[in-house]
């Protein structure tokens, strides 16, 4: 069964956590994460939002090998099963998690990555005076569909994870953004070579888990000043496919469940 509620519904739930207005053809916020902020920040509003995002984590995979998302699980104040948008691509899914628009909307509907020129999340921050960071490498959609933007890009066109996690550490440890975007999309990339349960792929997703909980360690003990909110948020999912590899994009369970999770840090010296 397909989970109930969309993708869409982040976008407005992360303007909500930060106190400013969602982007203008965003869906309504997710009730559940709003309820979360609300209770978790006491009725403030946060003010940085660090959003990691590992591409394809899909909710199936992360349900049957929990000991390979320890780390990630552990640390979530509160778990959104959503469902994704088709096609279930990154660059597709990502336009919607970061406008809380549809597809048709926001302009992308199939792999292709161009600039999105409708209202997005980013904008609204720019708007209200926010300073974001996107953390990006290779030729990821990230990359590319939010650029054109007032915004820190960090990008690695020959890197990988490495320098784009080292470089969001550091972007804590400087603590001047309001909004950081950290994109990692190594379990995606092992998983089309060698399938969603092959030994390397689930190697890439405790990969993830663990970096995410390095950030979520680094956000509690140097962001103690600071209300924050931090999500674990994949785009899309993945099937197996003929010859033992991995693939995505089709309206299955398997491709378009998937499940955030977010932890709220309430910094002592925020109260």
């Amino acid at each position: 069964m397909l989970n109930q509620t969309s993708l869409d519904t982040v976008c407005a739930a992360l303007a909500y956590a930060m106190g400013i207005d969602a982007p203008a053809e965003s869906a309504p916020a997710n009730e559940t994460l709003v309820q979360y902020i609300d209770e978790i920040f006491g009725g403030k509003k946060a003010d940085r939002v660090v959003m990691y995002n590992p591409d394809a984590a899909a909710q199936w995979i992360m349900e049957k090998y929990p000991a390979f998302c320890r780390s990630a699980v552990n640390r979530a104040g509160v778990t959104l099963p959503l469902c994704s948008v088709m096609p279930s691509v990154t660059p597709v899914c990502f336009g919607t998690m970061y406008t809380g628009a549809q597809p048709e909307v926001h302009g992308i509907r199939k792999y292709e990555k161009p600039v999105i020129t409708i209202d997005t999340l980013f904008d609204a921050l720019l708007r209200a005076g926010k300073k974001c960071a996107l953390i990006t490498y290779g030729q990821c959609s990230l990359s590319r569909i939010y650029l054109e933007r007032d915004m820190d890009y960090f990008h690695y066109p020959k890197g990988g994870i490495d320098e784009v996690n080292a470089k969001a550490m550091e972007l804590i440890f400087r603590d001047e953004h309001d909004f950081i975007l950290i994109y990692n999309g190594n379990y995606d990339s092992v998983m089309h070579k060698h399938g969603p349960e092959s030994p390397e792929a689930l190697a890439e997703l405790r990969l993830n888990a663990h970096i995410f909980g390095v950030i979520a360690d680094l956000i509690e003990e140097h962001w103690k000043h600071h209300r924050t909110l931090l999500g674990f948020a994949m785009d899309h999912g993945c099937h197996e496919i003929d010859g033992g590899c991995g693939s995505h994009g089709l309206d299955m369970e398997e491709d378009l469940n998937i499940m955030h999770l977010y932890r709220g840090y309430n910094g002592e010296a925020a109260q």
